[in-house]
């Protein structure tokens, strides 16, 4: 199974200048519990906007500079081969950026998206979900709070 998991605001913004454009710890927590343990996918400029890459879990890196190097990750030069080097009988993750959510939105078996209820002001965009093919199987609401300066919704969708 093939799983895009994004953080997305109302407008599809995903981020600016390679930065995220929000801080929700129960994200954070969510997605190192869904994404631990298996293969996540991601284009470079995603890669290295992290500190190290993240722990317990299979990094694989799509870049079309054909002398990038990663120790601690697999690096392919597409999308397809980033999907044919994992397992296939596992559950993998495409994480970003939003070249790579474009890619990947037609081949995707499920999207774990959470959705930040907020406008941003972005340069990198989350496609519009067709909900023609989607059909939205779950939401989880969450109040703004002390440690979360917007409403967000944890929202799992099935391709139809």
């Amino acid at each position: 199974m093939i799983t895009i998991i994004a953080a997305v605001a109302q407008n599809n913004a995903l981020g600016k200048d390679n930065q995220l454009l929000w801080h929700l710890p129960d994200d954070f927590k969510r997605f190192k519990s869904v994404t631990s343990n298996h293969y996540i996918i991601m284009g470079r400029k995603t890669f290295e906007s992290f500190p190290k890459p993240l722990p317990n879990r299979t990094h694989v890196i799509i870049t079309r500079q054909k002398a990038y190097q990663s120790e601690a990750c697999l690096v392919v030069d597409s999308l397809a081969k980033a999907i044919a080097i994992c397992p296939e009988d596992e559950e993998i993750f495409i994480i970003g950026g939003g070249e790579i959510y474009t890619q990947s939105i037609e081949i995707a078996d499920k999207l774990d998206i959470t959705r930040v209820h907020h406008t941003f002001n972005a340069d990198t965009f989350f496609p519009e979900i067709d909900l023609t093919k989607w059909k939205l199987v779950s939401a989880e609401f969450h109040p703004k709070d002390e440690k979360h300066s917007f409403d967000f919704t944890f929202e799992t969708y099935l391709r139809k």
